[in-house]
């Protein structure tokens, strides 16, 4: 069934776009929220700001999106493509980039305190002034990421 999403402006509150989604009535707010995500990657709605936080992105091709000042607390981005994706001063802080691909993506001032980051490829990410404590990057390659 088609349903209609909002993505709202963390800050605000206001909606910054509108999804037609097909999922049913009763899926999780999460498969939601992700869904919209990927019809509003898709349309290059621009999602500075957005609150996407809780939202399911596993496998999700967010690669080159602007997501600055974007809420993605505890967002599953399991297998993400966030390929030179702009995270510049978004919160990631519990979000779990299990085996995401991160490569020449801009993480300058971005929360990603207790983000689990394992097997991550974060090569030539720009990580400067990231806030990391307490992250896992275990087996993360960080070959080339600025910090």
């Amino acid at each position: 069934m088609k349903n209609a999403h909002n993505i709202t402006d963390r800050f605000t509150g206001s909606v910054i776009f509108t999804a037609e989604i097909q999922v049913a009535d009763d899926a999780p707010m999460a498969l939601r929220l992700g869904a919209a995500t990927a019809v509003a990657v898709a349309a290059k709605a621009d999602l500075r700001r957005a609150d996407l936080s809780g939202a399911d992105l596993r496998h999700a091709d967010l690669s080159g999106a602007d997501l600055r000042h974007a809420d993605l607390r505890h967002a599953d981005l399991r297998h993400a493509d966030l390929r030179y994706a702009d995270l510049c001063h978004a919160d990631l802080s519990d979000a779990d980039l299990r085996y995401a691909d991160l490569c020449h993506a801009d993480l300058r001032h971005a929360d990603l305190r207790h983000a689990d980051l394992r097997h991550a490829d974060l090569r030539h990410a720009d990580l400067n002034c990231a806030d990391l404590r307490y992250a896992d990057v275990c087996h993360a390659d960080l070959r080339g990421a600025k910090s």
